[in-house]
């Protein structure tokens, strides 16, 4: 007898173990559906009016928004990103990017809050530049300087849109003619600039273009990134990684030298994390000009195409930032000229280092520099840079 009860106990725990390994299996099978249903599901894209311009025309906005629920909106006036919202480390999302409630404020002054930038991004000395000995010359828009494209660069213009939806992906094309000698600029420029959001958190900035006489070109993105989602908070708290072993030191009008500097034993180090706060306000000749950080780092690997090139962390939120591109250069500039000046989203106001810039770029004042990269864009060829945010939490 004592046997038998011992028998049909084992059998019993026996069938537990079974019913226990089913139900776990089923749990786990539910769950890899789950992921494989967010995986699979489409990133949307809403369209709306975002008011007009002083000049009467339209501003529509794009919201993306992935499966996990990521937001990006992109307003039509200058391709800006106004709004992006991210994942905290408990699963709050909240809108890390500088922006304003409405286009009236876009179209006053304004740091160009998350604007696309060309012909040219960062200065060019004095507004002039040479082709093939045809002197050039540009609104000197930045005290002696031309900066960002001039009085009216793309930043300010209406863009074309077309969203197209994808499975794991969705991507809004923005489109926009520059005629030739706009802004002083040779040739007539297509270019096509294209957002894609993914499912797995990640930004990409894929920009194109095409001329039909020599020119210059130079694109990039201005979002000015908050990670703490809270723009009452400045970024000195930010932790911050830039794979660059040089930067470009700049004169006293912000314009490059014509060097490239080492990093190592500068408040320009970043190749291990370092807080912002940690050298913003050093004692240093190049600090001082550019009251903080606002140079261009000279990024590693520059032959080895998309590559790792800056990260930001910040530490409260949990929310981490990586950046990847295939450009020689990126400007980290970190919003030493707000003033309190601009309405903040949500109330209150912009006030100083409360947002900062990762612009992926050539060099400041290439065209007039000979030793660094080329920006000269040939008939016949096409102009292509690649970028890619990508969000997640530690």
């Amino acid at each position: 007898m004592k046997n038998i009860r011992k028998g049909l106990f084992a059998f019993a725990l026996m069938g537990f173990a079974l019913i226990f390994v089913q139900c776990k299996n089923e749990k786990k099978d539910e769950n890899n559906q789950a992921e494989d249903t967010a995986e699979n599901q489409k990133v949307l894209i809403k369209k709306s009016d975002f008011g007009t311009t002083p000049e009467g025309e339209l501003v529509e906005m794009f919201t993306l928004t992935n499966a996990g629920g990521m937001e990006v909106k992109v307003i039509t006036y200058g391709g800006r990103i106004t709004s992006l919202k991210a994942p905290d480390k408990i699963g709050n999302y909240e809108d890390v990017v500088l922006g304003f409630d409405s286009i009236e404020q876009y179209t006053k002054d304004n740091p160009y809050f998350g604007a696309l930038i060309g012909r040219y991004g960062n200065r060019i000395a004095q507004g002039r530049f040479s082709l093939d000995g045809e002197e050039y010359e540009l609104a000197q828009n930045n005290g002696e300087n031309h900066l960002h494209g001039g009085e009216k660069g793309f930043d300010k213009v209406i863009w074309n849109a077309t969203p197209e939806e994808g499975e794991n992906s969705s991507s809004l094309v923005l489109t926009y003619t520059s005629e030739d000698m706009e802004e002083g600029y040779p040739g007539k420029l297509d270019v096509t600039v294209t957002y894609t959001l993914f499912n797995d958190n990640s930004f990409d900035v894929n920009y194109e273009a095409t001329t039909d006489k020599k020119t210059v070109i130079n694109l990039t993105q201005h979002a000015y990134f908050n990670l703490s989602g809270d723009f009452s908070e400045t970024i000195l708290d930010h932790i911050i990684k830039i794979n660059a072993d040089k930067f470009v030191p700049v004169d006293e009008n912000l314009i490059p030298t014509g060097d490239l500097m080492d990093v190592e034993d500068t408040p320009f180090d970043f190749l291990e994390t370092k807080e912002v706060a940690e050298g913003i306000n050093a004692d240093n000749e190049q600090i001082q000009r550019g009251g903080g950080y606002d140079h261009n780092w000279v990024l590693n690997n520059q032959d080895s195409g998309m590559r790792f090139a800056a990260s930001a962390y910040e530490p409260e939120s949990g929310r981490f930032m990586e950046v990847y591109t295939d450009e020689p250069g990126m400007q980290f500039y970190t919003g030493n000229f707000l003033d309190g000046t601009l309405p903040a989203q949500g109330g209150g106001n912009y006030e100083k280092r409360t947002g900062f810039c990762f612009e992926t770029q050539h060099y400041p004042d290439s065209p007039n520099q000979e030793s660094f990269p080329s920006v000269v864009l040939e008939p016949g060829e096409t102009y292509v840079s690649n970028t890619s945010f990508k969000f997640s939490v530690k």
